[in-house]
């Protein structure tokens, strides 16, 4: 779980996210983000029911995406809302595979 501040949680910046943000795709995975002027990164992950209709396989996705993010916290660059859009071919992937996504995803937003 993300440290409170690091949360991206209001229904109009997750909006404005995706009205007005950046997006970078990879395989199985995508992100948008845009500058938020404030001193700290927040981040949110969406895996809507097109993935999985069971909630245990969402949340199973959140989880291993989170805790990627969390121990790289320090590595990202401050200032910036993050939201991770998820596709359905996640599900299969290794820890490894998400590892290498989600960074080759922040190298090319250059938001490490």
């Amino acid at each position: 779980m993300f440290p409170s501040v690091n949360r991206l949680r209001n229904e109009k910046d997750i909006k404005t996210l995706f009205a007005k943000g950046r997006s970078v795709f990879d395989v199985t995975l995508g992100i948008r983000f845009a500058p938020n002027n404030l001193p700290v990164t927040r981040f949110t992950v969406v895996v809507g029911t097109k993935i999985s209709k069971r909630a245990v396989v969402r949340n199973k996705i959140k989880r291993r995406i989170r805790g990627i993010v969390e121990k790289r916290l320090l590595e990202i660059k401050p200032g910036f809302d993050v939201l991770f859009l998820v596709k359905k071919e996640t599900i299969d992937q290794t820890h490894k595979q998400l590892v290498e996504q989600i960074e080759r995803m922040f190298k090319r937003a250059k938001l490490v």
